[in-house]
């Protein structure tokens, strides 16, 4: 049995070990990925200022605040999504009736006529708003853009795909994807959250996390596919990555996230993808609900953290399910194989071995 000197030595250790870690790998990681941003959102920036001037209601959201470019979500190294927003949702009614799990639906409001709208064309005869409309117009004019820009020899459009993805200098590629902020409103589908007995999050990050609401996405979804629906080309897909990182504000919750996206991307980035960082940023927010206290978020408690949302990585795979935090009848692993994830459970747990007994790990991670 531990005495509680040999605990402290430990956690001590641990400590020093988690430390370097992020001094010589995530640091690495941050500098070689904001390069990257810095790389594509010039390349993109450009074709969106094509875009604009072929059809002035695609207007370029994509500005740099604070350092951080506005609507831009790092997938992985090499790959980034990149949300513009679009103008005038106002005459639509948004419509969550749970029939496609985490996607929604735009319908004119009750006497609107289409005229009224900015996207009269991509209305449907029943008032819906078509995403894939709307995505199939944009995906027109950024082809015609990638071939007018100045960057034309360096970025291509993929053609392999319905939603909008360019391909930049042969090395990265970055999806477009048409969106509409929805504030001020929450989804149906959501409504169960927080969870009442819950501590965290504080009611005032409550208020602020509804307050400022979710986005909608014009993108494919896994969650469509074979699904007999009509309404299936006309639905958006419901996105929550800004407030998603709100909560994640205080104590080392952010830098518990940009280890564990490190060691992800060192360690289990496997064929078919199975285990994304959106996946583990997930489990982080139920890490929180588990532990509400900061002071479970301190420096000290890092290790404890990173192995607890590990073993909930390792439970998900074997269930092969993984709840949305938001929404928790949407499966994020939906699409994905059943040997890919037995893969990945065995990944992980290697992983997760090798940080519970060996004291300097993070050395060769």
């Amino acid at each position: 049995m531990l005495l509680p000197s040999d605990m402290l030595a430990t956690q001590s250790k641990m400590l020093y070990q988690l430390n370097k870690y992020c001094v010589e790998r995530v640091e690495t990681r941050k500098t070689a990925t904001a390069k990257a941003v810095r790389e594509v959102c010039k390349v993109v920036q450009t074709v969106l200022h094509e875009v604009e001037a072929q059809e002035p209601r695609f207007i370029s959201s994509l500005a740099e605040c604070n350092g951080r470019y506005e609507g831009l979500e790092v997938v992985s190294a090499t790959e980034f999504e990149i949300v513009l927003y679009l103008n005038q949702m106002g005459v639509f009614n948004f419509v969550d009736d749970g029939s496609l799990p985490g996607c929604a639906v735009l319908k004119l409001s009750d006497g609107r006529k289409r005229s009224m709208s900015l996207w009269v064309e991509f209305i449907t005869a029943s008032g819906y708003l078509s995403a894939r409309k709307i995505r199939s117009r944009f995906q027109t004019l950024v082809a015609q853009a990638c071939d007018k820009c100045a960057y034309r020899d360096s970025v291509k459009m993929m053609s392999d795909t319905g939603e909008v993805k360019l391909r930049i200098r042969d090395r990265y590629v970055v999806q477009i994807t048409p969106s509409f902020k929805c504030a001020g409103v929450w989804p149906r589908s959501a409504a169960h959250w927080p969870v009442p007995q819950l501590t965290w999050p504080h009611p005032n990050l409550i208020v602020q996390v509804k307050t400022e609401g979710f986005d909608l996405l014009s993108k494919d979804s896994v969650i469509m596919h074979g699904k007999q629906n009509s309404m299936e080309g006309d639905a958006w897909v419901m996105s929550f990555t800004d407030v998603e990182n709100q909560l994640l504000y205080g104590g080392c919750r952010k830098r518990c996230l940009s280890i564990l996206k490190t060691l992800r991307d060192r360690h289990l980035d496997l064929p078919g993808n199975p285990i994304t960082n959106y996946h583990i940023k997930t489990l982080l927010l139920y890490e929180c609900e588990k532990h509400p206290r900061d002071a479970e978020w301190e420096e000290t408690g890092i290790a404890d953290r990173i192995n607890g949302i590990l073993l909930q990585l390792i439970s998900c795979l074997q269930c092969r399910r993984c709840p949305h935090y938001f929404i928790p009848h949407l499966d994020l692993f939906k699409g994905k194989t059943p040997a890919s994830l037995e893969s990945a459970s065995k990944h992980v747990w290697r992983l997760s071995r090798e940080i519970l007994t060996n004291s300097r790990a993070f050395d060769k991670l």
